[in-house]
């Protein structure tokens, strides 16, 4: 497989996976790591790129969501969306460092918009969270190289 297939397959992937839809990207990575093809700084940081551009989707579409959370196409259930608002209602924006963690990350960062959190701080905390999450994956797999 191409450097260029494999890196471009990792991105689409780790962006899916910070959407709504159930995607994992870490056995993808994990995956490349072990294949040892392309350095691992690279894979982390072209995952750790896709999956915090997926979280900045998540969060423009919270900035959305009161336009369009009665519609029946849209991702997030009611309850779903609201245990996550209160979750960062409580917590703030000190919240967004589990925005890498399964199940609860994803509406976070959805909550993040719609709580109408400053994009810059949304951005660092995101990226530090989902870059960290990478790091330690890598180093359990194979260490940085």
């Amino acid at each position: 497989m191409s450097a260029l297939a494999e890196l471009g397959g990792l991105f689409l992937v780790a962006l899916g996976a910070a959407s709504l839809l159930p995607m994992q990207s870490e056995p993808v990575l994990v995956g490349l790591l072990l294949l040892g093809e392309q350095p691992a700084w690279l894979l982390v940081a072209v995952a750790s790129l896709g999956n915090t551009l997926g979280s900045v989707i998540n969060w423009w579409l919270g900035r959305q969501v009161v336009r369009w959370r009665d519609r029946r196409w849209f991702p997030v259930k009611p309850a779903a969306l609201d245990r996550a608002t209160g979750w960062y209602r409580r917590w703030g924006h000190w919240s967004l460092l589990l925005s890498w963690a399964p199940v609860i990350g994803d509406p976070l960062t959805l909550a993040a918009g719609v709580m109408r959190e400053p994009f810059g701080r949304f951005l660092l905390l995101v990226a530090i969270a989902k870059t960290g999450r990478y790091v330690v994956l890598a180093l359990a797999t194979r260490g940085l190289t």
